[in-house]
């Protein structure tokens, strides 16, 4: 589904969703209905300082006729040590053992179910599965659901575990030194890791993984980070990478292959990688020496100054492209230009949230040096360096044994690999004529216990994974540091002498709500032995219990918070694993906040979990584990080196899903209640003791807030805190009593089977003949596609796909969205949905019923709406009648919504503090203005005004919303790892037994959406907003066609190009289509111009030229930005569209970036698209695609509005010949295209804002609300990061 605003294609802004709040959004545990759309792709989120996204997923595949006794696994992997090499059990046998990497990459499973108000984040950060590939899967132990009560599901476990609780069955006295000895023991290490090590002692490691076929990932790591600068050296580590990464050609020759490329700089370390194709889509040449000759040129050109002398030798043996890196002319002119480059983005990162988090890292690190070494540097500084400060600094970390390459993709042929590996690096300075440098050996001494060490695969080989060409009895003079991050931290442990430190106070007129941090920072527990294992398993069962409970507990009309959160989590560049409480909060509510936050936590630390929390978070552990097992051949290569390499820095030992599966299921049988109450105790005693004299002592306690608040009928006013009424507000929540967790009991189903005939009897669903054509299935056996329609008139499309084994993904689709809002109900689709959602009742069952229904069947479910649908998602597993499950959850939404007064409150206050918050964000304010210049003032497109929300009422907002759910309006599309009988049953019990309305009531009303006619003074706007630094940021936006060839002002235009044709061209063959039927199935090589998506395919194309070209003109040669770009929204059912050009600059060069951006996107005719560009574009949204149908998701993307009445021009050719439309797009379809865009003076908007301590406008002018969040606190350190090199 496209993106349809402006917010979603600028900077830091959100969809037309809010997100700040996920306290009160899901009918998943702990998770909102109403989720979030991700960012802009940005490598930054995977590596940001807040590792905490990352997640457990255990997995069991576990062969058994019957359900072992606990204890007994344990002890049979026990006996077996010393006869078997665990780590290589054949792949038929194995488990789970990951992690949930990035949630804005996948879909997750149980991340989502067990996130909310205290996303946990692991201490052991493994690789989140990617969601394809099929593997059998196997039964395995897990939780019992107890009595065959139909709609309660038990929360005991089995009789054996009842035993092992104290009733006899565990013996300490006869088993307790086999115990230890399976807790001691080694996990398994990954059998299909090749290291080994170079001469010159260059690391490498080489994984061979097939998703995405025919492509690798290739990552030089960089061992230098900021950490490694010298005062006067401040962003120098950044200032390199953009140079070496910018400054090499051999990289840029990639570019026309489908090779992708990026470089980003962090405390640790400085990576350069590559995305490239295994093999030249032309030659079917070898693509990997290349890629290597790249990455080897990036790491190398600038040693050319220390080693002149050397090098004039040197370069006579290497490869021409050394010539090209070691031009000295060259250097100069890059250094200038990424100079600029690097201010710029500077001023684009230093928004209100990365001030707070440098304001987080600053006090949590206040003992080190990363509290004043963020990668980004200092502005003073980065305008001085020479040559010669840069060279000093790339002379003494860019050297083969501070490196490690990073191999993961497509790759069968491993000797080759490495033999390349050599090739290319092999002859890098080698030790004998490295200069000497005397560092403390990596192969050494252990270091200190306190500080990270070294991870054991870049010590050396480990005991079953492949080591080649590496030789230990080599010297080296010059090797990397044995701790990375090289910093001492002052640990938060009981008892340690340190004196408690006063809360931190961070305030700025630019923060709009409370937010508090409260901080406890301790070693990082390498996850190497089972024992290891067990403790991270415990941690997760007792923490998730505590996320759950916070995100259900308060729903007053009022709640006294609007998010809390628990993270507990590693970080390899920080080298600590830290846990943090963070409280956000409307101001005037933050005493209450942090008292329910710290009442809540002592709570649980005092009473612990109950039976049947352990019994179901375990239990649903174990099944997510089971279905990433089967997913363990569909992990792509991306997100299998990110966990490498994170858990290589942790020193985490790095398991297959299949090794980690069986050693979950070991330990997992070994787990008592006491223990995961003692465990998770330990962890939140920081909190739950506070102010004790044996409690440990808080790393930092950090407050974030604004300087002013609004109050109801008395404007705004001052706001102000001091530390000690912080510390005696956490005192006070823990005096405060306490009561233990009663048990909840749990729906099994929500539709009983008795219930389900009464309703087959009631409504007698069946599949009736699809519209125009006598046909009542249409199955395409090219896509697999199966298009039906129920008799209440709801179609459905679904498709088998084996890419995610045994799981699923679902969407509801109704048509109508925001567009449909009245002028008199403005607001109300948006402020209904999220009712919806905040309320997470159906029928009879409350909201936390609901929840753990979907924790128990591993659903997660998303409700979001947006201009022209409400859209329900659903991803679920076949496992345990996942499937079934999640049907019935989406027929009582249909069906049996409970709308509450409480949550329509709680939405309505929500957005009104969305729309207060406007102001505060440079971005917000410039897109808002720009938003309603270009749309005419229509507030559909733009958060709903505080005079609109007072309007409102339940009513009306139910009605806006239940209005658009009538069946000839829904289509239900549904992808995954099932059988035609499984899928079609679902169907007709659940969906064709939803009551069918009036056919009438469906002709949704929709005020027309006109943009703003010419002449007007609106068509450039400027935004000032006050701020102690000074930022720039500009938006341009115009007219586009929708993707079905409609322009804003209703013209067909198809009509206009049929003009075009002369009679011979029509009277060819296959060349006549009829746009208003669905048989486009016309001669792709003769012309594309009449197929329906001829417009979609070109504008796409159009787009990744422009952007090709503004980062080359604007960027790279002008330096007039860090980051530009282009997006087009186009609309499936709305007959308009629009394109948005955002740029960031600083004040002086912001309006020349403007006017070079309308320089580029106006000069398609002055400077003609050359055929490389277009062969450039189309091959990379061809790979794009490539690479995404291996995802149900995209699936489902594919067979949006495939039987949509709103949509009559998509039918399966749209999805068939997606790949040949691209493929046969000449440059003159792309001009014919290019004609309808635009951008002329008349229809172009721009809005300029920039931010400063000159600035001084009322930022009443523009409080109009098109900005979707409020400052929320969504990771300690996200932003400090640099951002992508390009």
């Amino acid at each position: 589904m496209a993106a349809s605003s402006l917010v979603a294609v600028a900077p830091n802004l959100c969809c037309s969703t809010p997100r700040a709040d996920d306290r009160g959004l899901s009918f998943s545990p702990t998770r909102s209905l109403l989720l979030p759309r991700s960012s802009a792709g940005r490598r930054v989120a995977s590596r940001s300082l807040n590792q905490g996204l990352r997640w457990h997923h255990f997995g069991s595949k576990e062969k058994a006729k019957c359900k072992p006794r606990f204890g007994c696994n344990w002890k049979r992997r026990l006996s077996r040590f010393d006869e078997i090499d665990i780590s290589k059990i054949p792949s038929s046998q194995g488990g789970c053992l990951a992690c949930f990497h990035n949630q804005q990459r996948h879909g997750g499973l149980i991340k989502k179910h067990l996130s909310s108000a205290f996303p946990v984040k692991s201490t052991f950060p493994l690789q989140r599965l990617a969601l394809s590939g099929h593997v059998k899967l196997a039964h395995i132990p897990h939780a019992s659901f107890g009595p065959d009560e139909p709609h309660v599901a038990s929360t005991t476990w089995s009789d054996t575990f009842l035993e092992k609780q104290g009733l006899g069955f565990w013996d300490p006295e006869t088993e307790k030194a086999d115990f230890e000895s399976f807790l001691s023991s080694s996990l398994p290490s990954h059998p299909k890791l090749h290291r080994g090590q170079l001469r010159n002692g260059l690391r490498y490691l080489i994984h061979g993984n097939k998703v995405p076929a025919n492509r690798f990932e290739a990552h030089m790591e960089v061992h230098v980070g900021s950490i490694d600068e010298e005062d006067d050296e401040q962003g120098i580590a950044h200032m390199i990478e953009h140079v070496a990464f910018l400054g090499s050609k051999k990289r840029e020759k990639l570019l026309g292959t489908g090779a992708r490329s990026n470089a980003y700089t962090d405390f640790h370390h400085t990576v350069f990688h590559i995305h490239s194709p295994a093999s030249a889509k032309d030659s079917g040449g070898d693509l990997l020496p290349s890629v290597l000759d790249a990455l080897h040129e990036v790491n190398l050109f600038l040693v050319i100054c220390q080693f002149f002398v050397y090098l004039i030798t040197y370069l006579l043996m290497l490869t021409n492209y050394l010539k090209i890196a070691f031009n000295p002319k060259f250097l100069p002119s890059r250094v200038e230009k990424e100079r600029r480059a690097i201010l710029s983005e500077l001023q684009m990162m230093n928004t209100i949230e990365y001030r707070v988090d440098c304001q987080l890292l600053q006090h949590l690190h206040s003992e080190n040096k990363l509290s004043k070494r963020f990668p980004i540097g200092l502005e003073e500084q980065i305008k001085k360096w020479d040559a010669d400060k840069i060279r000093m600094f790339h002379e003494r970390w860019y050297f083969p044994a501070n490196a490690t390459l990073y191999l993961v993709g497509d790759i069968d042929d491993i000797a080759n690999a490495v033999y390349q590996i050599e090739a290319v690096f092999g002859k890098t300075l080698e030790e004998k004529d490295a200069p000497p440098l005397h560092a403390t050996s990596a192969f050494g001494k252990m270091a200190n216990f306190l500080v990270p060490k070294m991870p054991s695969g870049l010590v050396g080989s480990l005991s079953n994974e492949k080591s080649v060409s590496f030789d230990p009895t080599e010297p080296m003079k010059k090797e990397r540091h044995a701790v990375r991050p090289p910093v001492q931290h002052i640990w938060s442990f009981p008892g340690s002498g340190q004196n408690a430190r006063p809360p931190e106070i961070f305030q700025h007129e630019l923060i709009q709500n409370f937010s508090i941090n409260m901080f406890c920072k301790i070693p990082v527990n390498q996850v190497r032995t089972y024992g290891d294992l067990r403790k991270v398993l415990m941690k997760r069962i007792f923490l998730s219990a505590l996320h759950f409970r916070i995100n259900t507990r308060y729903k007053s009309s009022d709640p006294p918070f609007t998010s809390i959160e628990l993270d507990h989590s590693d970080s390899g560049r920080e080298g600590c694993t830290v846990t943090t409480l963070t409280v956000t909060a409307e101001p005037r509510n933050w005493e209450s906040a942090i008292k329910v936050a710290v009442h809540e936590v002592r709570r649980l630390k005092e009473f612990g979990v109950t039976m049947g929390e352990l019994t179901r978070y375990m239990d649903a552990l174990i099944k997510d584990s089971e279905q990433l097992a089967a997913m363990i051949d569909s992990v792509p290569s991306i997100d299998n080196l990110d966990f490498i390499m994170e858990s290589d820095a942790l020193g985490h030992t790095v398991m297959d899903q299949r090794q980690g599966h069986q050693c979950l299921v070991a330990v997992a049988e070994t787990v008592t209640l006491d223990e995961v109450n003692a465990v998770g105790a330990d962890v939140l005693e920081f909190i739950s003791d506070f102010g004790k004299s044996t409690a440990p002592l808080p790393a930092a306690i950090v407050a974030c807030i604004p300087k002013k608040v609004h109050i109801e009928g008395a404007g705004e006013a001052e706001f102000n805190i001091r530390p000690h009424e912080i510390t005696d507000a956490i005192k006070a929540g823990l005096q405060q009593p306490i009561h233990a967790e009663p048990e909840l009991e749990v729906p099994k189903e929500l539709i009983l089977s008795s219930q389900l005939e009464e309703l087959r009897l009631q409504r007698k669903p069946t599949f009736v003949p699809l519209s125009e054509v006598n046909v009542i299935k249409r199955f395409d056996e090219e896509t697999g596609i199966v298009q039906r329609r129920l008799s209440n008139g709801i179609p459905v499309n679904y498709k088998i796909s084996k890419n995610e084994a045994r799981g699923g993904v679902m969407r509801l689709i109704v048509g109508g969205g925001r567009a449909a809002e009245s002028s008199d109900a403005k607001g109300s689709i948006v402020v209904g949905v999220r009712t919806l959602s905040e309320g997470g009742c159906v029928g009879k069952f409350s909201r936390e019923q609901v929840e753990l229904f979907c924790v128990n069947h591993l659903i997660n479910c998303s409700l979001e709406s947006n201009e022209e649908v409400i859209c329900m998602e659903f991803r679920f597993t076949l496992r345990d009648d996942g499937m079934r499950a999640a049907f019935q959850l989406l027929h009582m939404v249909l069906e049996h919504s409970v709308w509450l007064e409480d949550a329509f409150d709680r939405a309505r206050q929500l957005y009104l503090s969305y729309y207060r918050s406007i102001p505060k964000s440079l971005e917000r304010s410039t897109a808002h203005k720009l938003m309603l210049a270009m749309l005419n003032g229509d507030e559909r497109f733009v958060e709903p005004t505080p005079d609109s929300l007072e309007k409102l009422t339940l009513r009306s907002v139910k009605k806006a919303v239940m209005d658009q759910f009538v069946c000839d309006n829904m289509e239900v599309s549904v992808v995954g790892d099932f059988t035609e009988e499984e899928v079609e049953s679902c169907i007709l019990d659940y969906l064709g037994t939803v009551e069918a309305k009036d056919r009438f009531q469906t002709v949704l009303s929709i005020e027309p959406i006109v943009f703003r006619p010419s002449p007007s003074d609106l068509h450039f706007q400027q935004v000032y907003l006050k701020d102690t630094d000074e930022r720039a940021c500009a938006y341009i936006a115009g007219p586009a066609p929708n993707r079905w060839g409609f322009s804003d002002e209703g013209k067909d235009l198809f009509d206009s190009i049929n003009n075009k044709f002369t009679e011979n061209e029509k009277s060819i063959p296959g060349n006549s289509v009829s746009l208003t039927g669905k048989n486009a199935e016309s001669s792709i090589s003769t012309s594309i111009r009449l197929h329906p998506l001829f417009f979609g395919v070109t504008l796409g194309l159009l787009a990744e030229i422009i952007n090709s070209r503004l980062f080359t003109t604007v960027r790279d040669s002008l330096g007039l930005t860090y980051d530009v770009s282009f997006e087009l929204n186009l609309f499936d059912r709305l007959k308009l569209g629009w394109y948005v050009i955002s740029v960031t600059s600083t004040p002086s060069k912001v309006s020349k970036a403007v006017d070079a951006c309308k320089n580029v996107l106006r000069g398609l005719h002055n400077n003609q698209i050359a055929q490389r560009e277009l062969d450039r574009a189309k091959r990379t949204l061809l790979m794009r695609h490539e690479a995404e149908t291996k995802s149900n998701a995209y699936w489902l993307g594919l067979l949006a509005h495939l039987q949509a009445s709103s949509v009559p021009r998509k039918d399966i050719s749209c999805i068939k010949q997606l790949t040949s439309l691209y493929e046969a797009a000449t440059i003159e379809d792309i001009y014919l295209a290019y004609q309808y865009l635009k951008v002329d003076d008349e229809s172009l908007f721009s809005c300029v804002g920039v931010a400063g301590s000159q600035s001084s406008n009322d930022p009443s002018e523009y409080d109009m609300g098109v900005g979707h969040q409020a400052l929320s606190q969504i990771g300690r350190g996200l932003s400090t990061m640099t951002r992508p090199t390009t």
